[in-house]
């Protein structure tokens, strides 16, 4: 059975949660919600966020691992009543006074005897005589058989009680709200940059019949390796294991070009006389510095930071020998500097944009061109 949702990128899945949440604290609309997504794509991290960014405890429920009793409780007879009462689960929230995230992860791959439990959840809020406060955001998620997934079809008996997001993959999306703010490596986010088709391989593996794909979550796994493991050789084995290994080949390449001349610690240690001579010679790398330099950004650096991303629109006369009249070095700047923004209003940097002589100068050039 099709998912007849649109298909929305991790960000904008984000965004409607937020707007869901804002609503049902406002007692404006109390509903539940289901992201599907191929795996890897994102869907933990959305709530995750979403939780972290309401200060909302989160309880996560994997409902492949658990059995009805687990959610509904065990009964014990309550002689003083003469009747059977149930003890509630702690594994659901009941504080009405704080905020807090329910997600029922695994949706779609639990056993069809758990669904009935979980039909009161999502529809009705409880289980047995347990009631959720108002104060519980419902997220549910999960994949399909067509992505590979072990899973069930969804009947409509479920599905008509949810609010429905398709997640998908999208480079940019996962540039701007992801990659880039947490700091991954800057070989993979320029990587990505360079070739949005990567980020996403399920369908391509699912065809071929290969085990391995690369996804959102797995380039995660694969910055984080090569912040971990200094050994060329070793790290390549263990990023092809993560990813692939077509796609880790071409990966390599523009790792170790970001590795050979990505310095931005450096840069950032040096006089600005000194830094013409440090900016990288290709893309690629010139791509991995900007993210470098975003990820960098701190009340300490901001001044240095804006000076060296705005070296890169006059790389080409500084360095005329260098091949840099070629590159795309006012698209560039541009693209960083709106990275660099971006991260500056949300840790409350935009004064130290406002103070700089170069930054003041690249908004004038833009505005003489019409740009602003």
């Amino acid at each position: 059975m099709s998912i007849n949702a649109m298909r929305v990128p991790a960000g904008d899945a984000l965004e409607a949660l937020r707007a869901g949440w804002a609503a049902q604290k406002a007692g404006a609309l109390m509903v539940s919600y289901m992201l599907h997504g191929r795996p890897g794509v994102g869907k933990t991290e959305i709530v995750q966020t979403l939780a972290d960014e309401i200060g909302a405890q989160l309880f996560d429920l994997r409902l492949t691992t658990i059995e009805p009793q687990d959610l509904r409780g065990l009964p014990y007879y309550d002689h003083a009543a003469g009747k059977t009462v149930w003890y509630r689960p702690e594994d659901l929230p009941d504080d009405p006074d704080h905020p807090a995230v329910l997600f029922l992860d695994e949706l779609t791959a639990a056993s069809p005897y758990l669904q009935p439990t979980v039909y009161g959840l999502l529809q009705e809020r409880r289980v047995g005589r347990h009631r959720l406060p108002d104060s519980v955001f419902i997220v549910a998620a999960g994949n399909s058989v067509e992505d590979g997934a072990v899973a069930y079809e969804m009947g409509t008996a479920l599905s008509d009680r949810l609010v429905h997001l398709q997640v998908i993959a999208q480079a940019t999306d996962w540039l701007e709200n992801y990659a880039v703010p947490r700091g991954l490596h800057p070989a993979v986010t320029a990587f990505i940059r360079t070739r949005p088709d990567l980020l996403d391989t399920t369908g391509a593996a699912l065809a071929q019949g290969q085990m391995i794909s690369a996804t959102p979550r797995s380039w995660a796994r694969a910055s984080a390796i090569l912040h971990a493991v200094p050994d060329r050789r070793l790290r390549n084995i263990m990023v092809a294991g993560t990813v692939g290994d077509a796609v880790a080949a071409e990966f390599a390449i523009i790792a170790d070009d970001v590795s050979a001349t990505v310095k931005v610690d450096e840069m950032l240690a040096e006089p600005p006389v000194s830094r013409w001579a440090m900016y990288p010679e290709t893309l690629h790398g010139l791509t991995a510095l900007v993210h470098g330099l975003v990820g960098a950004l701190t009340e300490d650096t901001a001044g240095d930071v804006i000076d060296i991303m705005g070296g890169l629109r006059d790389l080409a006369g500084k360095r005329p020998d260098a091949g840099f009249a070629g590159l795309p070095l006012s698209e560039l700047a541009t693209y960083g500097f709106e990275a660099l923004m971006r991260k500056g209003l949300r840790e409350g940097l935009s004064d130290r944009f406002l103070t700089s002589e170069t930054f003041r100068a690249y908004l004038e050039d833009r505005r003489e061109l019409g740009l602003d």
